[in-house]
C-alpha cells in the first residue's frame, strides 16, 4: 500500500499525473529513487526532476578536533535559493551525515558495477558454505545486497537526526519546500591517519 503522501511528493518532484506516479510506486515497491527514474526513463516526468540545477554551493563540515572533514558539492537552480536557510541547514545536516556515516556513493548507480558483483559474489560464496538451496541463495542475495546499498549509498541511509527518514526522503521535502530542483552533485569524505598503517615503537 503506497502512502498518499508518497505519491504527492512523487508527483511534486516530476510533474507526473497521480496515476503514473502510482503506478510507478507500486512497480517499484515503494522506492522513490526507483519511481523517479522509471518515469525519467519513460519520459513521463517533467517538473523540478527535469529542470537544471546549475547553482549551488561547496561547503565543508569537520567533525569532532578536526578527525574528519567534508567537503560537498550540492546544486539548486537559482543563486537566491542557493542562499536560502533552509538549503544551507540541508547541505550542513548532508555533511553532518557523510561525517558520521561515512557512504561511499550517493546513490547505487554510482556504484561500478564490479564492485557490485564481487558484493554478489562474496555473499553468495558464504551462503553456499552454509549450504543454502539456490533458490535460498538468490533470496540471500537480494536481501543482503539491499542492506548493502543502505550502508553504501548516501541516499538510502536514515537520516541521523531522524531515522524514520531517508536522505532520499528528505531531499523531496526540501525539493517540496524550497519549489527548485535539488541535486547532490558530489562529496568527499577525509579521516586523519586513514590509510595509513600505524607503527608501533616499543
Amino acid at each position: 500500500m503506497i502512502k498518499l503522501e508518497v505519491i504527492k511528493q512523487l508527483r511534486e518532484r516530476t510533474g507526473a499525473g497521480i496515476m503514473d506516479c502510482k503506478h510507478a510506486l507500486v512497480k517499484h515497491g515503494g522506492d522513490m529513487g526507483k519511481a523517479l527514474n522509471f518515469l525519467r526513463e519513460k519520459g513521463i516526468s517533467k517538473g523540478k526532476a527535469n529542470r537544471i540545477a546549475a547553482e549551488g554551493i561547496v561547503d565543508s563540515y569537520i567533525h569532532g578536533n578536526g578527525r574528519i572533514g567534508v567537503l560537498l558539492e550540492v546544486n539548486i537552480e537559482t543563486d537566491f535559493a542557493a542562499l536560502s536557510k533552509e538549503f544551507r541547514e540541508f547541505v550542513k545536516d548532508l555533511g553532518m551525515q557523510i561525517a558520521a556515516v561515512a557512504p561511499k556513493y550517493i546513490g547505487r548507480e554510482d556504484i561500478p558495477l564490479e564492485v557490485i558483483e564481487n558484493e554478489k559474489a562474496t555473499i553468495k560464496a558464504q551462503a553456499n558454505i552454509a549450504g543454502k538451496s539456490e533458490n535460498i541463495v538468490g533470496k540471500i542475495i537480494e536481501g543482503r545486497m539491499e542492506k548493502f546499498y543502505k550502508q553504501v549509498c548516501l541516499l538510502e541511509q536514515p537520516f541521523i537526526k531522524d531515522p524514520d527518514i531517508s536522505i532520499q526522503q528528505l531531499l523531496n521535502n526540501k525539493i517540496s519546500i524550497i519549489g527548485e530542483n535539488i541535486i547532490i552533485r558530489r562529496f568527499v569524505r577525509f579521516e586523519s591517519g586513514e590509510g595509513l598503517k600505524k607503527v608501533i615503537i616499543p
